[in-house]
């Protein structure tokens, strides 16, 4: 099966045995445990519903299958997936090496959490250059930690030069490929060990429903970690698995439009006058289009400018929009807008967003599949309105 219908067959096979119900959909199964004839013989395989569930499974499979992995597992969030990898990969004095530009919350959960609770050290660097990788590369290194595109620089790092670095090192590599969906690219299929996803975003796609995902096919790892879901109890609830199994149905069609959009806008801001800098892959001006190109199938929906003025006025801009909700999160049909320095990167102390190259003047826009001459316009009259 190709993608889109992957996206939408699999975990999903209508029960036509004797006994079932032909569902075209997956049912919501809401027990949390399960009767049983015999006391030693599980119905089904089925126990209880923090261990397994039939709608979380068939989510899973979907995962996986999307991700084309072996294996998928689905979590309460994003975070509760990314906690997961570190609790049943990693042990105190290990060693982390992750992108300087990492979403907010990430940097939180391993500096503030794993840093100081449990004694796991992690090192940021412009993962942009593999001599910078490689240069922090410790005796006690056991993890490589990608985001790409990132958030919200949308900066990119070579997936497959990173991974065979690190595989000569027998060091793990997980990506989160969050913002380019499965739809846009594949990092196990370009040497990554671990895919990780807030199904919160894209791959649910309509902003009603937060959970996260882990796509692998080492079954070592697999194991290990699906104990930990198990032990620790972070798993997706039957009623959000059934909506991010609604949600992937579309995922290819919205992933078009979602691009097509970005593509749109990212063209509109990089000749507005009133904007510094436009990042977005689909840029030609982008420093790493051409990687972008080889190791993406698409540019995705997200892009960040640098208005030109401060952070007040960048304020101003956003609270002028019409169709852009003010919100954190991304992903979903509407469109969002926020300022990273305020919202999703708060966390972040200034002295370091700003060696990034985060700066209070940063928007950031997750372009939804709304009519593109609407977005446009609402941009123009925003423009008009501020300057």
């Amino acid at each position: 099966m190709r993608f889109e219908t992957r996206a939408i067959h699999v975990g999903e096979e209508p029960n036509l045995k004797e006994g079932g119900y032909g569902d075209v959909a997956m049912p919501i199964h809401v027990a949390s445990t399960y009767a049983r004839k015999e006391v030693d013989k599980p119905t089904a395989g089925y126990e209880y519903s923090r261990t397994d569930n039939p709608t979380r499974n068939a989510l899973e499979k979907r995962l996986a299958a999307l991700e084309d992995a072996r294996f998928g597992l689905a979590f309460a969030s994003g975070l509760a997936a990314e906690t997961s990898i570190f609790l049943a990969l990693l042990q105190s004095d290990d060693h982390v090496i992750a992108f300087d530009d990492l979403y907010g919350g990430s940097r939180r959960l391993f500096s503030r959490v794993f840093a100081e609770n449990f004694r796991i050290e992690v090192s940021y660097v412009d993962a942009r250059h593999l001599s910078a990788i490689e240069q922090a590369i410790q005796d006690n290194t056991r993890m490589i930690w990608l985001e790409t595109p990132t958030n919200p620089l949308m900066k990119l790092c070579d997936i497959q030069a990173i991974a065979q670095l690190a595989h000569e090192r027998n060091l793990i590599v997980v990506v989160d490929n969050t913002f380019a969906s499965p739809y846009f690219q594949q990092p196990l299929k370009l040497g990554a060990d671990i895919v990780v996803h807030s199904t919160t975003k894209y791959l649910n796609g309509h902003s009603d429903s937060v959970g996260g995902a882990i796509m692998l096919s080492d079954e070592r790892m697999y194991e290990k970690i699906k104990f930990v879901q198990n032990a620790a109890g972070a798993i997706l609830s039957p009623f959000d698995s059934f909506l991010v199994l609604r949600g992937t149905k579309t995922l290819a069609v919205r992933m078009r439009q979602h691009e097509h959009n970005a593509l749109a806008i990212a063209h509109f801001l990089e000749k507005h006058p009133r904007v510094k800098r436009v990042y977005y892959p689909g840029l030609e001006s982008h420093p790493q289009h051409d990687l972008a190109r080889r190791q993406m199938t698409g540019f995705g929906g997200m892009l960040s400018f640098e208005l030109d003025g401060d952070l007040s006025r960048a304020k101003k801009f956003v609270e002028s929009l019409r169709y852009f909700a003010v919100a954190e999160s991304l992903g979903g049909v509407e469109s969002l807008i926020e300022l990273p320095a305020l919202m999703t990167h708060a966390s972040v102390p200034k002295e370091e967003r700003e060696k990034i190259g985060l700066t209070d003047g940063l928007i950031r826009i997750s372009v939804g599949i709304e009519n593109t001459e609407d977005l446009l316009e609402d941009l123009t009259a925003a423009f008009k309105l501020v300057f």
